[in-house]
């Protein structure tokens, strides 16, 4: 790929991006950045697989965000990979997705660093931000 495709996809994704980071969700873009999260680890995670679709832009992320912000029960933390951008850190993450397909955009609950509870792109296109809160919601009330 030529770098000026490199450079213009990285200025498209941007703020699909910063939409998450600025709600609080730590980025991992690297294989080591999922690997040292995971090592590490202790208590609850919300890990969003990002993507430029856009189920992911009017469903995914708000749904995220809105879950999160609006609910008493919240995860210890909040982590996101980008599929199709940060390729390597995707697929290391969905490594620890055991007995899940690879989806994007997908959220997954962990503790520690078994999943919990998993939505994949099933379960977030065609459906509503209000369905796709009240699934995490119900995960965060259950497992938090």
């Amino acid at each position: 790929m030529s770098m000026a495709y490199e450079e213009y996809m990285k200025q498209i994704v941007k703020p699909m991006r910063e939409e998450l980071i600025n709600a609080n969700f730590k980025e991992l873009t690297t294989t080591e950045q999922v690997e040292n999260f995971l090592d590490s680890v202790e208590g609850t995670t919300l890990v969003v697989v990002n993507s430029v679709c856009g189920c992911a832009a009017g469903l995914a992320r708000p749904a995220a965000i809105e879950a999160v912000q609006n609910n008493s029960q919240k995860p210890d933390h909040l982590v996101t990979v980008f599929a199709g951008q940060d390729k390597e850190a995707t697929a290391k993450m969905r490594e620890y997705f055991v007995g899940y397909e690879p989806s994007s955009p997908s959220m997954a609950l962990l503790k520690g660093k078994e999943v919990v509870h998993f939505i994949p792109r099933d379960d977030i296109e065609d459906h509503d931000v209000e369905e796709i809160v009240s699934n995490l919601t119900s995960a965060f009330n259950k497992y938090l």
